[in-house]
Parts: C-alpha cells; structure tokens; sequence
C-alpha cells in the first residue's frame, strides 16, 4: 500500500473535507477504475477518502456491491430506504442516479422511499417486507420476530444476513456523506424533486 502523500483539492463550498485529486496511488485508481461507470469521474465521496489509501481500501472492500445474495433491485430498495431515512441525499442520489433506471423503480416508489412508508400501495409483499426490515433495523437496530418471519417467506437466511450488513454499512455511508457535508454529485436527483402522490 502506497504511503506517498496525495494531492489534495481545494474545499468545496461548505464540505469539511478536501478531496484527494489526481493522480491518485495506483491501487486507489484501480478501485476507481473497478468502480465508476466509464465517463463517470470519481465520486466526491471516493476521492475524499482517497487522502488515506488505507481508508479508501477498507471502505472500499466492505460496499457488497458485488453480485451477492440480493437481486440488484433488493440491493437497491435497501440502499436507497436505509439513506433516505438517514437524510443523505448525497448517496440516495447517487444510488438513484446509477441504478434507479436499470432496477426500475417508478417515481410512486422513489417518493415513497423518500417521503412514504413500506405499507404504501406501490409496493409488492416481498418489497414492503423488505422496506419494514431496513425501517425497524434503522429504528431499533434489531428485528421482531414477526418482522424476520414476514422477510423469510420471500428471501433466505444468508439474504436476511446480507440486507443487515448492507443497511450497517450504508448507515455508515451516510455519516460519512452528512457528516462531512459532502456537495451533492451534480447528475444525482435531490430529494425535492421526488414528491408524495
């Protein structure tokens, strides 16, 4: 691991942190070049951790954004409800922005993920169980048993096991994105613009 100093880019306005720029250490743009769609530069997320390959590298390593256990819409619903709740328009945008197309979430369930409830008419069983398990995790970091019952009669255990660590890890996602006041990625929807039917 590289331990050369890394180039650092001024503050954006209002962010607390300055992001690394190019060029990046080598195994840092590999992650990138891994990662981003071709065309896409690096989120400002990723190169602010990029100032400590070591952080970038362990943050990296632990996204679950690999082919799991999930279908790529499960993955999404999860990682779209847990930041919403968690007011990090930041990665919810980013997350919709990259995959809300390709799963297809309708502008009924974008705003329900922001602003609406798992029992909202938009979703299926399987999804609104789903939602009640990121939203009573969010809430009370554990799980009734009833809530664990209605999410096993759609997903398996090692499922269940990974929708855990993915609402753990983006829970900490947003932290970062809020605590840090990150600048909103230009090509990712706001919050504001997903409103209630």
């Amino acid at each position: 691991m590289s331990t050369a100093p890394v180039p650092v880019a001024p503050v954006a306005s209002g962010a607390r942190v300055a992001p690394a720029e190019p060029p990046f250490p080598a195994e840092v743009q590999a992650w990138l070049d891994r990662t981003m769609p071709p065309g896409v530069p690096p989120l400002v997320l990723f190169t602010t951790l990029a100032r400590d390959p070591r952080l970038f590298q362990r943050f990296m390593g632990g996204g679950l954004l690999d082919r799991g256990n999930l279908t790529l819409r499960q993955r999404e619903l999860v990682i779209d409800r847990i930041t919403a709740r968690c007011r990090s328009e930041y990665e919810w945008g980013v997350h919709v922005a990259l995959f809300g197309a390709r799963v297809g979430l309708s502008p009924a369930q974008l705003a329900s993920l922001v602003h609406g409830s798992p029992d909202d008419a938009c979703w299926p069983d399987d999804e609104r169980a789903l939602l009640h398990v990121c939203d009573e995790l969010d809430a009370t970091c554990t799980l009734a048993d009833a809530t664990w019952a209605a999410a096993r009669a759609h997903l398996d255990e090692l499922a269940l096991v990974e929708v855990i660590l993915l609402c753990g890890f983006y829970r900490t996602v947003s932290y970062l994105t809020g605590a840090l006041r990150l600048p909103l990625e230009r090509f990712a929807p706001r919050f504001d613009r997903v409103t209630p039917a």
